[in-house]
């Protein structure tokens, strides 16, 4: 089916003093530009307008139509400590389907502008300390679930998705269909919704469930892992400043 995409960037500087902690004293370096970008991507099937700032705060205003999906985006925002303003008109008659996976592409989108050549980035994802010999994962748990990510903005797309073979695709039962919001929204649309971010950020993106099988919790868990890896990787580090971090000179 052709659709009609148009998308726009409006890159925009804004300024912010980092501060080096050096002994007792702080030494502020020059003005940093925060990273951000804006963009409205329109097809037949949804209108999506979206805001970021990569060096924010976890601010959020999300209205997508679908009231679990907003709290997972919150809570992306939240935990991966950007601004993210994000609202979608989609095809809701028809099922959640586009929606979920529209904004993941617009999201993937606006992190590929805002990162720009991504000289001075982190690129590894992690919810460590990076001294920690574990740097480049990031678990979180969530009562009886616990997830794990990783994540590299690369400039190579790859989504691997593991432990959820039994979950994704499992038959919802008329009762889970309206017993509440998160069992109707199937860890299939998760994917999705992964999978569109993880192709247009061009990132390389591996999402595994270690543990647990309640609905909310498991991708609740998931988006929260995301996020915290997503934060680490966006990091700038100091050390190759105005460099990129790759050998082949280019990402």
């Amino acid at each position: 089916m052709s659709t009609r995409v148009g998308s726009r960037f409006m890159p925009a500087a804004e300024t912010a003093d980092l501060g080096v902690v050096v002994g007792s004293r702080v030494r502020f370096a020059s003005p940093v530009s925060k990273r951000r970008a804006s963009l409205r991507r329109t097809t037949s099937e949804t209108d999506i307008r979206l805001t970021l700032v990569i060096d924010g705060s976890g601010k959020s205003n999300i209205q997508t139509g679908i009231g679990f999906f907003d709290h997972m985006l919150t809570a992306f925002a939240k935990h991966s400590i950007c601004d993210l303003k994000l609202t979608c008109k989609g095809d809701l008659h028809i099922d959640a389907h586009h929606t979920v996976e529209d904004c993941g592409l617009a999201l993937g989108m606006a992190f590929r502008e805002a990162l720009g050549d991504k000289k001075g980035l982190r690129r590894y994802g992690t919810g460590f300390d990076p001294r920690n010999p574990f740097t480049g994962e990031a678990y979180v748990p969530m009562d009886e679930c616990l997830a794990r990510c990783v994540i590299d903005f690369s400039g190579r797309p790859f989504l691997v998705w593991k432990g959820l073979d039994s979950l994704a695709h499992r038959k919802i039962t008329p009762a889970e269909r309206t017993q509440d919001m998160s069992s109707a929204f199937r860890f299939g649309l998760a994917r999705e919704f992964f999978q569109g971010f993880t192709n247009e950020s061009k990132c390389n993106l591996h999402l595994e469930l270690i543990d647990g099988g309640e609905p909310h919790h498991v991708v609740e868990s998931l988006f929260k892992a995301f996020a915290r890896a997503v934060d680490f990787a966006c990091q700038r580090d100091p050390r190759i400043a105005g460099r990129i971090p790759s050998s082949k000179g280019k990402l």
